[in-house]
């Protein structure tokens, strides 16, 4: 990890993609320079914090301008690591793995799912949306022949650590985890987890104190 990584902190990190989807909108537009109001409405932030959270990328805008949309936009990708690809490999070959293979929004960002791994041998030889599936037994062999920089867990909760003990034991730098359960990894391996039930629980807080309408 840099040293620049180790001091940006992780809530300005989370706010980086909002930022770059915003400046690649602005770059569709053919909008050159934005100033830290502007971009600070279109993420849902305030604009003090805009500017600090830039200023850990060493971007301090120029007064009575802005920022330069596009040396914004590279300078962001560059820090998120997305001037490059990242071979992603899904592990769990059952309906959600089978979708996130379907969305073809990981590959447009620089995310291609190389591998399908699952424990079920009648899966094992099939290709889901023409990606093969392998055995998870076989995660450590083709992990690094694959060249997979990210593991994604897609299992039911009962499998999910001992796919990421696999994940880990392969060399798997940074592991996405769906399973409804909480997983551990080693320190230097990032974990990110999709908690699909927890969002719906605080989306239910929301909807049980809205204001009637009327």
């Amino acid at each position: 990890m840099s040293d620049r990584a180790r001091h940006i902190p992780e809530a300005t990190v989370a706010r980086l993609p909002v930022y770059l989807r915003s400046l690649a909108e602005l770059v569709d537009d053919k909008i050159a320079t934005v100033s830290s109001e502007r971009l600070a409405e279109m993420a849902g932030v305030n604009a003090a914090k805009v500017r600090k959270d830039l200023s850990y990328l060493g971007s301090y805008g120029t007064r009575g301008v802005g920022y330069d949309v596009e040396y914004l936009l590279f300078q962001m990708s560059r820090e998120l690591g997305l001037t490059h690809d990242w071979p992603v490999a899904i592990v769990g070959a059952g309906n959600l793995g089978s979708a996130l293979a379907n969305y073809g929004g990981f590959t447009q960002r620089g995310f291609p799912v190389v591998a399908m791994f699952d424990a079920d041998r009648a899966k094992v030889g099939r290709r889901v949306h023409g990606v093969l599936v392998h055995h998870t037994d076989d995660i450590v062999e083709l992990a690094a022949e694959l060249g997979i920089g990210i593991g994604v867990i897609a299992t039911p909760a009962s499998a999910a650590q001992d796919v990421a003990d696999k994940l880990v034991a392969a060399g798997v730098g940074s592991v996405l985890n769906f399973a409804p359960t909480v997983i551990t990894v080693p320190e230097g391996v990032s974990l990110r987890k999709v908690d699909l039930a927890l969002e719906l629980q605080i989306l239910s807080f929301y909807q049980e104190h809205r204001e009637p309408a009327g």
